[in-house]
């Protein structure tokens, strides 16, 4: 999907299965009475390298925090957004401390080796919610059926964006249906968070300040709804037959048919290897006509309908990505 990068929108809209996209409006973000509890932490994108996919990411008007290592092989360079999300591009760094620990029972390089395996090193392969007791949540998956493995600790530097290092900590609580296809889902405790905060990070040229929705793919979106309100905790609500959301704080999970996410987006996308996908990414900007222009002058490939603009998935890109019209 990620085509002729010379190409702009409105070059764009004219190929097949680009004219008729149908965007998502900001009232689908409106909240429901009931209290939520639950916030969207990351988004997993596998990448085969950390260097293209902060050359992308930049490219879209992205600020981009320094290469960070984890201490079982992999490493990333996250986007970070004023809303508490976050984009984590992860790419493997050092094979031989990945092998080791894959052969630990290191859930976490485990799934990233089975989604690279499977759909190849460019993707978006896990959800993550935060919580505040990783422990809790992993006995929960456990009694309901969810659970995808041991949790995991672990500690890496942080870098602040003045380049002040420090250390931070994570307890990780992994679940998955039984057709993930390759896809997980896990929650994200910080036990020992540096007190500094992203400062100049969370601000992006692009005007993204937020992740509105995740677009999940499935034959049959039911089947995936029991799951979702047993990982977050939350009740799924049905929009229309063949789409079903999941409220948080800060963002919408939503599971859709693939017929649905092509009229939405005039995209097809069916998962080559089973009947699940985690398809597209939905942020927030604050301006799209000043994001337009300049994409067209970056020569970004981007389809632009209904005031929204949509960038297929590019080397460093694993996921769709959707920028819609927000308000300050």
């Amino acid at each position: 999907m990620a085509g002729n990068p010379s190409l702009s929108g409105s070059a764009l809209a004219k190929r097949p299965g680009f004219g008729h996209m149908r965007c998502m409006v900001s009232e689908d973000k409106m909240r429901s009475p009931r209290s939520l509890d639950r916030n969207l932490d990351h988004c997993v994108l596998p990448t085969a390298g950390l260097t293209v996919a902060r050359e992308r990411l930049e490219a879209l008007g992205f600020t981009v925090a320094a290469d960070a290592a984890h201490p079982f092989g992999t490493g990333n360079c996250c986007v970070f957004l004023s809303d508490g999300s976050y984009l984590e591009p992860l790419a493997r760094m050092d094979q031989k401390a990945a092998l080791e620990a894959e052969a630990s029972g290191n859930v976490f390089i485990e799934r990233d080796s089975v989604f690279r395996q499977t759909y190849g090193d460019e993707g978006f392969s896990a959800v993550v919610l935060g919580t505040a007791d990783a422990d809790a949540d992993h006995a929960r998956f456990v009694d309901a059926g969810i659970s995808a493995g041991k949790p995991l600790s672990f500690s890496r530097p942080f870098r602040d964006a003045e380049g002040r290092e420090a250390t931070a900590s994570f307890r990780l609580a992994f679940a998955a249906p039984e057709t993930a296809d390759g896809h997980f889902f896990f929650t994200c405790q910080r036990i020992n968070m540096p007190t500094a905060g992203r400062g100049a990070l969370e601000t992006h040229s692009n005007g993204v300040t937020g992740t509105a929705r995740i677009v999940m793919l499935a034959a049959s979106p039911d089947d995936y709804a029991g799951f979702l309100d047993r990982f977050s905790g939350e009740a799924h609500e049905r929009q229309v037959d063949g789409e079903v959301d999941l409220r948080l704080r800060n963002a919408v999970l939503t599971v859709m048919t693939p017929d649905r996410y092509g009229m939405r987006y005039g995209l097809d996308r069916v998962s080559p290897h089973g009947r699940f996908d985690l398809a597209a990414i939905v942020f927030e900007c604050l301006d799209i006509a000043r994001l337009r222009d300049q994409f067209s002058i970056r020569e970004i490939l981007f389809a632009d309908e209904a005031g929204s603009i949509i960038v297929p998935p590019a080397a460093g890109q694993g996921a769709v990505f959707v920028f819609e019209e927000s308000s300050p």
